[in-house]
């Protein structure tokens, strides 16, 4: 399919996020985007998330050569690993839950795009464990004694459901919100939760670079 030029019409974003206050930091800098990009928000759980995007990406999408929508799953998580701290970035090279791994594409160019936007955080690359549960104490050594570097609820659905409907790019960025030295009661109320929400509001432009680097049609 063309745009009516003669040239091919790009693949569509799709951004998938839980939480309305993700949405609201992701809300408004979709300008510069190579193609249509949609903010979708999932609902919490890895249920919620399965369900919206299927939904998402087999109701009404466009078909055919160039309209594999890419997708990327983001929002806050709970960093795993000793020394991370509220606002580091994780960017997941796969996403793994009980239902298996997901690989994820353009983890090199992601990370690197995000360090140009985001110059003063730390950014960590590893894999991104699903939960259908909040994690803390304990629970979180041993996720990350298995080999995982944070987690979340919705990534690993998100992208499983995203590839299951059909063969496209998917990545997964996280902003960490808590640690294991700093575990937060409620997003949003203490200060991580909020440095959390400002590094988010800063990512847009790197998932945009990574789109168009990736996954427009070749001409």
């Amino acid at each position: 399919m063309s745009t009516g030029t003669g040239t091919p019409a790009p693949a569509p974003l799709l951004i998938a996020c839980a939480l309305g206050i993700e949405r609201l930091a992701l809300r408004g800098g979709l300008g510069g985007a190579a193609g249509p990009v949609t903010v979708l928000r999932t609902g919490m759980g890895p249920q919620a998330a399965e369900r919206a995007v299927t939904r998402a990406l087999t109701d009404g999408a466009p078909a055919g050569p160039g309209f594999e929508t890419a997708v990327i799953a983001t929002g806050f998580c709970a960093g795993l690993a000793p020394g991370m701290h509220p606002g580091d970035l994780v960017v997941a090279d796969e996403t793994r839950d009980r239902a298996g791994r997901t690989e994820c594409a353009g983890v090199e160019l992601l990370a690197k795009e995000l360090a140009r936007v985001a110059p003063r955080r730390v950014i960590h690359t590893g894999p991104l464990v699903g939960s259908d549960h909040v994690v803390r104490g304990a629970e979180r050594g041993a996720l990350h004694a298995a080999g995982a570097l944070a987690v979340d609820m919705e990534s690993a659905a998100t992208l499983r459901s995203a590839v299951r409907a059909g063969a496209r790019p998917v990545a997964a960025v996280r902003v960490v919100v808590d640690a294991p030295e700093h575990e937060l009661v409620r997003i949003g109320t203490l200060r991580g939760g909020i440095s959390a929400f400002r590094v988010l509001r800063t990512v847009l432009p790197a998932f945009f670079e990574w789109h168009r680097s990736l996954l427009l049609p070749r001409r």
